[in-house]
């Protein structure tokens, strides 16, 4: 059984969200009601350029989707998965490939393969969380939907 917990590490997650600008999409759908879909909305409404990765699909959101990773032409920050587990290690390997500084698989894609390969290749590991949430949790804006985020985002100033 792999330790996530190595995966999960907060200061990684926070550097990641805060230095990161584009993020490739493995799996990315068209379709609205599909998860990575609205990942990758959200993300780009927050200021990342998202790229799509899904050979079936032109376009997504608006941006050109590629049939693979190998095939985006610019340089890539964070390689988000959603993806089965058992695609990982291929597309750690891609992740490596393109000098991706972060591969991020989704809540569930679990592969200490896929993980094994992108740590030897120098990339930043994040697993079993999502994007969207925890830049939701680190920017703040949890709270406001009644969820303890266990980060307090308020400063009191000009009290005596």
């Amino acid at each position: 059984m792999t330790d996530l917990a190595q995966y999960q590490d907060v200061k990684d997650i926070q550097r990641v969200l805060h230095t990161s600008k584009t993020i490739a999409i493995v799996g990315l759908s068209n379709n609205p009601l599909r998860a990575s879909y609205f990942v990758g909305y959200y993300m780009k409404r927050h200021g990342y350029k998202v790229i799509p990765v899904n050979p079936r699909e032109p376009e997504i959101l608006g941006e050109t989707s590629y049939p693979s990773l190998r095939d985006v032409p610019e340089p890539v920050d964070v390689v988000n998965v959603f993806r089965a587990p058992s695609a990982v290690p291929p597309i750690a390997s891609d992740a490596v490939a393109i000098g991706a500084k972060t591969l991020w698989c989704q809540f569930g894609v679990i592969s200490p393969e896929g993980a094994q390969t992108a740590t030897d290749g120098g990339l930043t590991v994040i697993m079993d969380r999502c994007l969207k949430v925890e830049h939701a949790r680190y920017v703040g804006r949890m709270n406001w939907l009644g969820f303890n985020t266990k980060r307090i985002t308020a400063v009191r100033t000009g009290l005596q």
